[in-house]
């Protein structure tokens, strides 16, 4: 059985041996002396809103590209919402890109159907394995073969109100005892306050507690995955994270199809606890309420008995695609992107974490509080979901934020609710 656990590891290697940067790719690829695009140009896609201004960040890339190169860059933004049909689109009629921003969970189903190049000896050749991030191979990997090159992830971790806290006399849980402990004195002492909404609507809220109690959500033997969100310790993970709000009064009603947007307006407003929250919000929150953002801490989110509970690490690979015509020039284009200089500005422009090893070490040591307790849970405790082309299809019913609500909303238990949700899911792996 494959257990999704994912770490990182610290200590790696020194930042330039990852800075291949905005250097000079593709500049000597010819014995002529001449640069690899000449007179080409290169199709890319881009999801649109991660970082919401990016049109400096990209003339800065297509010029930086076109000096290394010569090569041309056609950049389109694609909405997220729309952009697994446009793929979908694209890849039956052969109309892809040479280059695309791919989620890290959609990876895996388009290099299943043989839509994406195998990066695995290209990124061997450039020296560049042993500084990519751990999850993010982990989920751009399908049968030994890398087919997303990490670009930039983020994952979720608590924020908390100081003030809340403080009047409550709690400090940060490091456990699921301390965390009751924490709901039970917020309500007591601020009637008012909202301790910790739980989000029915948002599935990698309730991972961790599934995760922190040594349970899965699947697991894979022989090429063959089986659904374990039923088991004893996943169910105890779960029917922890929904009894704060059923069973502590944690809760508002409404949170039963919350999702996270909904948990981070509730935030906003001050007179909610904590939530669970992207590594990419306090920049929004700093934004839209800046008189909350001085008041705000982190912390990683507990595992039952203590220590860090394994969090959802999402994010986005940069993959090239089978039909490209120019998949050397392609491979030069994703390095600049995900390699050195551009990649750190990325990251910090858009509030993720980049996709080297040794950019995020230096992120968690120079960053803020905040960015600190991200990066560490982050690095010692990141996970992947289901690493399989059907997971897109087990999203896709909503069979986890469906067992969600089901018990939030008091029409199953936790068990029945997790035997649904384990039968849908074994129906859709029964697929491959």
């Amino acid at each position: 059985m494959k257990k999704l656990l994912l770490g990182l590891t610290a200590g790696v290697m020194a930042f330039g041996l990852a800075a291949c940067s905005g250097g000079t790719p593709g500049t000597d690829a010819s014995s002529s002396g001449g640069k690899i695009g000449e007179g080409k140009t290169l199709t890319v896609w881009i999801m649109e809103g991660t970082n919401p201004d990016a049109t400096a960040f990209f003339d800065q890339v297509k010029t930086s590209f076109k000096d290394s190169t010569g090569a041309d860059v056609d950049i389109e933004m694609v909405p997220w919402a729309s952009a697994k049909d446009k793929f979908a689109t694209a890849i039956a009629g052969g109309t892809t890109p040479d280059v695309a921003e791919v989620g890290t969970t959609w990876t895996p189903e388009f290099a299943d159907a043989g839509a994406l190049v195998d990066l695995t000896d290209r990124v061997e050749a450039d020296g560049l394995t042993d500084d990519l991030v751990d999850s993010l191979v982990d989920a751009g990997t399908v049968d030994g073969s890398l087919y997303g090159m990490p670009w930039y992830a983020g994952v979720r971790a608590f924020l908390y109100n100081k003030e809340i806290f403080e009047k409550a006399g709690v400090s940060e849980p490091t456990n699921w005892d301390e965390l009751t402990e924490a709901v039970t004195k917020i309500k007591e002492t601020q009637p008012d306050v909202t301790p910790f909404p739980i989000a029915g609507g948002s599935e990698y809220g309730v991972y961790p507690w599934i995760w922190g109690n040594d349970g899965e959500i699947a697991t894979e033997s022989d090429g063959q995955w089986t659904s374990q969100i039923n088991s004893a310790d996943a169910v105890e993970g779960i029917e922890y994270y929904t009894g704060l709000a059923l069973d502590h009064n944690s809760s508002e009603a409404a949170a039963a199809t919350w999702k996270e947007t909904d948990l981070l307006k509730a935030f906003e407003q001050g007179n909610t606890g904590m939530v669970i929250q992207g590594s990419w919000t306090p920049a929004r929150i700093a934004a839209d309420a800046p008189d909350l953002a001085g008041k705000i801490g982190a912390f990683v989110i507990p595992a039952k008995d203590g220590g860090i509970a394994p969090s959802f690490v999402g994010g986005s690979h940069l993959s090239i695609f089978e039909n490209s015509e120019n998949q050397d020039l392609a491979w030069e284009f994703v390095k600049l992107m995900t390699t050195g200089d551009l990649a750190q500005e990325w990251a910090e422009q858009s509030n993720y974490f980049p996709g080297l090893k040794s950019m995020l070490n230096e992120q968690m040591e120079s960053g803020d509080e905040l960015t600190q307790v991200f990066a560490r849970q982050m690095v010692e405790g990141g996970a992947s979901v289901p690493v399989t082309p059907l997971w897109g299809k087990v999203q896709g019913k909503q069979v986890t934020t469906t067992m969600l609500q089901s018990i939030l909303s008091g029409s199953a238990d936790a068990q029945t609710a997790a035997d649904t949700a384990a039968a849908s899911m074994d129906e859709t792996f029964a697929e491959a």
